[in-house]
């Protein structure tokens, strides 16, 4: 029977370097769900489709081909077979990402994949639905938050150490802007399971956040 952590919780609340720190020291498979969204984001910025026009986005979604390997432990994101990883990360891919996520067309060309992962190997698996609706069943389901302050400015250390240009007060707009989304989109909207655990970063290292979600699994 292969064990599951899920962890939601809102952009920039840590999420995926925290569920990689997890899957690499209990020897699980991380599962990035926010990279599978934003290498459909991807695709549809470079085919200039409208996230919005639900009908154009569906037309496309055959020709998008999202697969996943791993390479010394760290999940690959795979768009038509081009390795994307390095490119999915700027702010308008999160943004266009955040849009996509809300079409039922692009959240059931995921699924399948997701849940396959969690059915076949022990995953730590992050985003927005795990613990409510990709994985249900998971043993342990964490909600990791932190203050919008505190999510802005490690973003824009993020982007910083990566050389990008980026303003505090933008990067702190489109985290408020996103939350907003993603907490009120009509399918899998962002929101704690009942049996999650909260859990609150703004005052806690990434060491202590790890070693907590290992206390919890034990």
């Amino acid at each position: 029977m292969t064990y599951n952590i899920a962890i939601d919780g809102p952009a920039g609340a840590g999420k995926s370097t925290i569920a990689r720190r997890v899957a690499k020291e209990l020897s699980f498979i991380y599962v990035d769900t926010g990279a599978m969204y934003r290498t459909i984001a991807l695709s549809l910025l470079r085919s200039r489709i409208n996230a919005q026009n639900e009908t154009q986005v569906a037309e496309a979604l055959p020709e998008i081909q999202v697969s996943i390997a791993y390479q010394d432990g760290e999940q690959q994101m795979l768009l038509n077979g081009e390795n994307v990883s390095g490119l999915i990360r700027t702010e308008e891919v999160g943004n266009m990402a955040s849009k996509a996520a809300a079409l039922p067309c692009v959240r059931a060309k995921l699924l399948d994949l997701q849940k396959e992962l969690a059915r076949t190997h022990d995953v730590v698996m992050d985003g927005r639905d795990i613990g409510t609706n990709i994985l249900p069943e998971a043993q342990l389901k964490i909600y990791l938050t932190a203050s919008v302050d505190t999510r802005a400015a490690r973003r824009f250390r993020e982007l910083e150490e990566k050389g990008m240009a980026g303003s505090f007060e933008e990067i702190r707009e489109d985290i408020i802007q996103r939350d907003e989304q993603d907490m009120h989109r009509e399918i899998a909207p962002l929101m704690q399971a009942e049996d999650a655990i909260f859990l609150d970063s703004s005052d806690m290292t990434i060491d202590e956040v790890t070693e907590k979600i290992k206390s919890l699994c034990r």
